[in-house]
This record gives C-alpha cells, sequence and structure tokens, in this order.
C-alpha cells in the first residue's frame, strides 16, 4: 500500500531561501514562484491603505507576509494581513509567526490556474476553518475584489467589487477605498492571462 506524504512545519527550515515561497496547507506543499511585479504593486497599495487606516484608528497592525501557523501541517505566509493590536499580542509567539488567525488576510490573485485554485480554493478552507474574520482576493488582472465575510462559522463570498465600488467593511469602521485605487499604476490591457 502507498503512503502520501505530508510535510510540516519543521520541514521548511530544510528548503532553501531562493525567492521561492513555500507553505504547506493540510500536509500539502505549495511552491510559488516570485510574483508578477503588478501582484507586488497591489501589495505595496493594499498595506498602505490599511496602515494608514490603522494609525488614524490605533486599532491594529498591516503585515505583508507573516508566518501564520495554524498546525504542524498548515503553515503559510499570506501576502497581507490586518490584525487588531488586541489579538496580535495573543497570538504573536517568540518565533516572530502567529500562531492563531488575524481577523483579515488579504491574498493578491497572480494570474493561472493553480494559483487560482490555491487562493480561491484552498486557502479560503483553510482561513474558513481557522478562523479568519474576512478575506479579500484582489484580482489584479481583471481588476476586482472579491469580499468573504464570516457567515454563519464559515468565509463566504459576500461581494465581488469592481473598480467603480467601494470597499468597506464593518470590521475596520470607517475604512473605505475605491477598488480602482489598489490598482493605480496597472494599465487595464495587456496583462498576463496565463
Amino acid at each position: 500500500m502507498a503512503s502520501t506524504l505530508s510535510w510540516t512545519s519543521a520541514d521548511l527550515a530544510s528548503f532553501p531561501d531562493d525567492g521561492k515561497r513555500y507553505e504547506i496547507i493540510d500536509g500539502e506543499l505549495y511552491v510559488s514562484k516570485q510574483p508578477h511585479a503588478y501582484h507586488q504593486l497591489v501589495c505595496v497599495t493594499v498595506p498602505a491603505l490599511l496602515a494608514a487606516w490603522s494609525k488614524r484608528s490605533g486599532a491594529g497592525r498591516t503585515l505583508i507576509a507573516p508566518g501564520l501557523i495554524f498546525g504542524e501541517d498548515d503553515d503559510v505566509a499570506p501576502d497581507i494581513v490586518w490584525i487588531s493590536n488586541a489579538r496580535l499580542a495573543a497570538v504573536l509567539e517568540p518565533d516572530g509567526k502567529f500562531h492563531a488567525a488575524p481577523e483579515l488576510v488579504i491574498e493578491v490573485l497572480s494570474p493561472g490556474r493553480a494559483n487560482e485554485r490555491r487562493d480561491r480554493e484552498v486557502k479560503l478552507e483553510l482561513y474558513s476553518r481557522t478562523g479568519v474574520q474576512e478575506y479579500w482576493i484582489p484580482d489584479w488582472p481583471n481588476r476586482n475584489v472579491e469580499a468573504y465575510r464570516r457567515v454563519d462559522g464559515q468565509l463566504r463570498l459576500v461581494a465581488t467589487l469592481h473598480e467603480g465600488d467601494l470597499l468597506e467593511t464593518s470590521l475596520l469602521p470607517a475604512f473605505a477605498c475605491k477598488v480602482a485605487d489598489l490598482f493605480e499604476g496597472i494599465p487595464s490591457e495587456g496583462v498576463p492571462s496565463d
């Protein structure tokens, strides 16, 4: 009988520091290559908007690619998280990683079937079962944002917002930004489809 290899957080230490992102979800290894420059542009813009709101409100912090360790076989590094100050103090361990869910997780979608499956299915399920309150997926090639919120104990798609829409959430009172602002500087034509 064949056995399936199951990866753990301990295995991550053996991987090279080669610019790739290594994550483990349900014991399965996911490797991402370096993302497109426009992906990274969104990864700078969104935290800047959230950090400005956080500074005004004093409510929490925005972090880029922090380690989230939900268990030995669930160890990921989302693109962006927002976490309240109270929760940060409770879940940040001495290893510098979060060992429980932040309130908001954001994964900027990269083109390609494998990336879409990972972010829209595998990570959605992971974040849903681990207690994330909101999950946003900015899709820069299509210039929209999928917003998932916890409804009846599960993350559910509550809106797909387009460039003319306003991104708001009760999680961050008085936070609002135009969806178009997330994609400023990214041409609307000629982006890769995969």
